[in-house]
């Protein structure tokens, strides 16, 4: 007996509208870059992504994005409990200002950090008292995608955080169980994949970020300059090969790094199903 599928109608319809728009949208693009990274030889594109000014870049880029997204991670979870569990004064005027990186203009924003973590400015001239230079090094880079990427992490963790119902939180403590061991046995558990997801979206934000960047980070070769950076000074320069082989790279790893994110998330919720 053939088994029923349990589908709505009008499944195929949509499934083939998805896939259409999924392939003009986001793969006929991608492609694009594969396809041109072809025309040049295996011997060239090593030479190209293997050279010292590439690799700096790559490391700026992942390693500044990494640092920001776990910075996001821990103080966008802290934001999202105070905007979930209390009430104050003011409270969708903060809950507003969170989604102010969304609306800026990344170039706005980075104009603006500049001015606040120069050495001239109030928060780089507090910072050079204490030996530290925010503006044009790595520091100014992660204080930038911090900035860009904490509205991703908040607005995953707030819906879940919404849904957690109080009650098992005060059964936890009644018990007698301390506000660390609740929150880490009770409260982490069904918050992780979503802090998961907040987490890989700041930092695939934070690869590609360009605006926000390029102005504070001062895009001195082999310290502070990008990989997105790079791609456009070789794009300026007519090198639309070398320009190609860094985005492959680049695309290359932010996915396999987000298919590994992805399936990590995918664990946990299996977990959380079969507890």
């Amino acid at each position: 007996m053939r088994r029923k599928e349990n589908r709505l109608p009008g499944f195929g319809l949509s499934m083939g509208f998805t896939l259409f728009y999924l392939g003009i949208v986001v793969l006929l693009p991608l492609s694009a870059i594969f396809l041109q990274t072809f025309e040049i030889s295996w011997e060239r594109f090593w030479e190209i992504v293997l050279a010292p000014r590439v690799l700096a870049s790559f490391r700026v880029t992942f390693v500044t994005a990494l640092l920001a997204a776990l910075v996001n991670a821990v103080f966008g979870l802290l934001v999202a409990w105070v905007l979930v569990r209390y009430s104050f004064p003011g409270k969708k005027l903060i809950d507003g200002m969170v989604d102010l990186p969304f609306a800026l203009p990344t170039a706005v924003a980075g104009i603006s950090l500049t001015a606040i973590y120069a050495e001239n400015g109030w928060g780089g001239s507090l910072l050079k008292h204490v030996g530290i230079q925010a503006a044009f090094t790595p520091l100014g880079i992660t204080i930038a995608l911090v900035f860009i990427g904490l509205p991703f992490v908040v607005r995953t963790v707030q819906p879940v955080l919404q849904e957690l119902e109080k009650e098992v939180e005060e059964a936890a403590v009644s018990l007698g169980a301390f506000r660390w061991r609740t929150f880490r046995s009770v409260l982490l558990p069904p918050l992780l994949p979503a802090l998961l997801t907040g987490f890989a979206l700041a930092f695939a934000r934070g690869i590609g970020e360009y605006g926000s960047v390029v102005f504070i980070s001062g895009n001195m070769p082999m310290k502070t300059e990008i990989a997105p950076l790079l791609i456009m000074t070789k794009l300026e320069q007519y090198d639309y090969a070398g320009a190609t082989a860094v985005a492959l790279v680049m695309l290359v790893i932010s996915f396999v790094l987000l298919l590994l994110i992805n399936f990590m998330q995918w664990r946990l919720s299996r977990r959380m199903l079969r507890s």
